[in-house]
């Protein structure tokens, strides 16, 4: 209202629409700053009442302006706090209000566009751009000019700001922003391959001058553009060969759907984003199977999960060892091996006894009686085992199988590396170390329990943590899988936004409880009928469960679930227990990622020792003088490097991080107010000496002012001088720190009286002419201009230059 009663002093009340938060409040995030804000709209057409017009997404009637009020924090989604300092953020859309002011019908019309525009048009067969939108360009031309000169520009920019595409994250943003752009310039305006990277010097040329990176980063660009699109047009012809023989077999059969399948083999072989393929679709007026496409990217990922094993294969050169139906077929059937008995895989430091039933090796089962010596990487099959299998998101047991005689005397030593059940056979995946093996073979189990009592915690930990986020973020969440190993614990599950940092403290709150309390872990097998019926119990959305099946309870009703996993005994044994990080991994989906046991104890330590820090520098702070403040802004930089790389709770190094950037903040506002002095001082002096420059009838003034590299700073010198003495010529030269041999600032003012009546001297060839001396640059016009040097190690040469070269332009 407070903002509305301001307007109405300029506008008439028909020109003010009071609107809901939904339009008329700013948020950056799920949390953080925020507040109301006034938009201005502007109606192109004008001569009407277009208020009825606003937001409704009519090119005519666009937004040009946001004027923010920062005067909250958003704390919860339920919950604003009053911020202690209040200011007001605005932000003006270029692009918008050039395309006013040049009285353009679209962003895409203005200057900063049409060299874009035109170079796509000398690789376009199919005519220069038209303006057209929407159902009017029905060929897509338009279309993809503007896409292609969006994209151009995106790519450009954020490759010179450190971003590369690839497979990940914001690089498979760019990768899919290439592509996208690539496929429309080669589909739809036939151009040649490699059409796109001829882009990047135009792109460059139009904005390097505003956005030097570019120029600077220019040679790379172009590298990575080029690489990425010739390695995306060597498979974009037959991709859209396969899409329109596709789009005709459909057009055939009267479907209007793109298979799941077909969409994965464009994703999987052709390297086409599904959003590429669900783009071409629509534009063909066909559907994407969407859902048929992320079964097929599931069983992709199983795929995945198999080939994880031969990592686990040790030694170069081996194959991971899997047993597929017509195998464990063979071995109940043709080898009558017994399904293998794996009930000792919950106890601990047992040594069980067991009897090889079948080698396995790369070209199949090894024949009865052949033995397999030192060196040879095989699975074996055993009648009993004390081994867990990987299942259920644990990783596989290790250790060894040892070879026993009649005398239960060692003969051989295999060292097992992957455990993996096929339809009811465990297979220890391993290599012979000592001795050699055959099928009948007596043998004792050594799984390395040190190594199990390691994932026990985190396996149980997953659960409680499933529990702890369900109290914290409601029942809502579900879990989308696991993984945990004698590292760490991994633990995806379903949540539309980042947790904040209050509920990521409250949940390894709720976990440390648990430890603390040292609930007790029962381990129970029940029908599954009845086991589903159980008060409280969690299941793994998607998840096969045997019958009977295995249920965990900890602490009688903080965690009861269905899991085939090991667990310790009592909470108590996981000692610890610290969050590393939480994060996206798919839309919808948060992971996070934690520590237990010696792990998260030094990972607890670290962040309080780098707490103790932080502290000892606030105290510090609170009660120095200026000058140990103005170096917290350099001191802070550096411990927020050293805390970035530090292994510590997530929630401790949030709050740590924001209170670096309090002492940041506070050492910045120092060397402003420090910096506020020198350009007071500094002012009086350049009036002093601009005073005596009058009295001795000097036309120049070339002097070194103290206000370091501050180029708002400048324009209050320049002020000043033209005041004092408008018929002056002035150069102020302005090192970043005094006396260093670095940075350097240069400002120049000519009056029209000293560039007429054969006088020949501008402000800009004045600047350039007197910074050449240290290989700095600079621009701006005759009458005033502005420019610097990364170096200079003698600041008196520099005026003197100035002076010579001011002198002999001057009657």
């Amino acid at each position: 209202l407070e903002a509305r009663d301001y307007w109405l002093k300029f506008l008439p009340t028909e020109r003010i629409l009071p609107c809901d938060s939904t339009d008329n409040f700013w948020e950056m995030g799920d949390t953080g700053p925020c507040g109301p804000c006034s938009e201005l709209h502007y109606d192109r057409i004008g001569n009407r009442d277009a208020s009825h017009l606003v937001n409704m997404d009519d090119p005519d009637v666009i937004e040009i302006w946001n004027i923010v009020f920062i005067q909250f924090n958003r704390d919860s989604p339920t919950k604003l706090s009053t911020l202690p300092a209040k200011h007001i953020d605005t932000g003006m859309g270029l692009e918008r209000l050039v395309s006013l002011l040049q009285d353009k019908p679209s962003n895409y019309d203005i200057d900063a566009f049409t060299p874009i525009l035109n170079a796509i048009e000398v690789h376009s067969k199919v005519g220069p751009y038209g303006g057209l939108v929407l159902e009017d360009d029905t060929t897509l031309r338009d279309t993809a000019y503007r896409a292609i000169s969006d994209h151009a520009r995106t790519l450009c920019f954020s490759i010179a700001d450190g971003a590369v595409p690839n497979n990940e994250g914001r690089g498979y943003v760019l990768r899919r922003i290439l592509r996208r752009a690539t496929r429309y310039g080669q589909q739809i305006l036939k151009a040649d391959p490699g059409f796109f990277a001829t882009l990047v010097p135009v792109v460059i040329d139009t904005y390097g001058k505003a956005y030097p990176e570019l120029i600077q980063k220019q040679d790379e660009i172009l590298e990575i553009i080029e690489s990425e699109e010739k390695a995306f047009s060597s498979m974009l012809d037959r991709g859209i060969k396969f899409f329109t023989e596709l789009q005709t077999e459909l057009t055939t059969s009267n479907s209007k759907v793109v298979s799941g399948q077909k969409a994965f083999f464009l994703y999987d072989t052709m390297g086409f984003p599904v959003d590429l393929t669900g783009l071409m679709a629509e534009e063909a007026g066909l559907t994407l199977d969407t859902q048929g496409f992320e079964d097929e990217m599931e069983a992709a990922k199983e795929r995945s999960r198999e080939a994880r094993r031969v990592a686990k294969a040790a030694g170069s050169g081996d194959v991971a060892l899997i047993l597929i139906a017509e195998q464990t077929a063979a071995l109940a059937q043709d080898m009558k091996v017994p399904l293998t008995d794996d009930s000792s895989k919950y106890a601990l430091d047992v040594e069980t006894p067991a009897v090889l039933q079948a080698i396995f090796g790369k070209d199949g089962f090894v024949e009865e009686g052949r033995a397999v010596g030192e060196g040879e990487y095989v699975g074996l099959v055993l009648d009993h085992s004390s081994f867990y299998a990987e299942a259920g998101g644990q990783d596989t047991d290790v250790g060894t199988i040892v070879m026993v005689n009649d005398e239960e005397e060692i003969v051989g030593t295999f060292v097992v590396t992957d455990v993996q059940v096929y339809g009811g056979y465990l297979l220890h995946s391993g290599r012979m170390s000592e001795g050699t093996i055959t099928v009948g073979s007596n043998v004792k189990c050594r799984v390395d329990y040190e190594r199990r009592r390691e994932v026990a915690p985190n396996h149980t930990m997953t659960h409680v943590l499933n529990a702890a986020l369900r109290d914290v973020l409601g029942d809502g969440i579900d879990q989308r899988g696991s993984y945990v190993n004698a590292e760490k614990l991994r633990f995806d599950f379903a949540y539309k936004k980042a947790m904040s940092l209050k509920q990521l403290r409250k949940t390894e709150e709720l976990v440390m409880e648990s430890i603390m309390r040292g609930d007790a872990v029962s381990k129970r097998v029940l029908p599954l009928e009845e086991a589903q019926k159980l008060e409280g119990v969690r299941a793994v959305f998607g998840e096969i469960y045997p019958d009977p099946v295995r249920v965990i309870s900890v602490g009688g009703d903080t965690s009861i679930e269905f899991c085939g996993g090991t667990h310790v005994d009592n909470t108590a044994e996981a000692q610890a227990f610290a969050i590393l990080e939480e994060t996206s991994v798919a839309k919808g989906i948060r992971r996070i990622s934690a520590l237990t046991g010696k792990a998260a104890m030094g990972a607890i330590a670290e962040g309080n020792k780098f707490e103790v820090d932080i502290t000892n520098i606030e105290e510090k702070s609170a009660n120095s003088d200026k000058e140990y403040l103005m170096t917290l802004d350099k001191l802070a930089g550096g411990l927020r490097k050293e805390l970035d790389l530090g292994i510590m709770p997530a929630p401790l190094k949030a709050g740590l991080r924001n209170r670096i950037e309090a002492l940041q903040k506070k050492g910045i506002d120092a060397n402003k107010a420090a910096l506020q002095g020198r350009i007071d001082n500094c002012l009086n002096v350049v009036q002093d000496n601009i005073k005596l420059a009058l009295e001795e009838d000097k036309k120049i003034v070339v002097m070194n002012v103290d206000i370091g590299a501050d180029g708002k700073a400048s324009q209050k010198v320049v002020n000043a001088v033209k005041k004092a003495a408008p018929d002056m010529a002035f150069m102020g030269l302005s090192e970043e720190e005094p006396g260093s041999g670095g940075k350097i600032l240069c400002f120049t003012l000519v009056p029209e009286s000293l560039m007429a009546d054969g006088n020949d001297l501008k402000a800009n060839e004045w600047l350039n002419a007197a910074l050449d001396v240290c290989g700095g640059r600079g621009g701006g016009k005759p009458g005033n201009a502005q420019g610097q040097a990364k170096e200079c190690s003698d600041l008196e040469a520099v005026i003197t230059a100035a002076n010579e070269y001011a002198t002999s332009k001057i009657c």
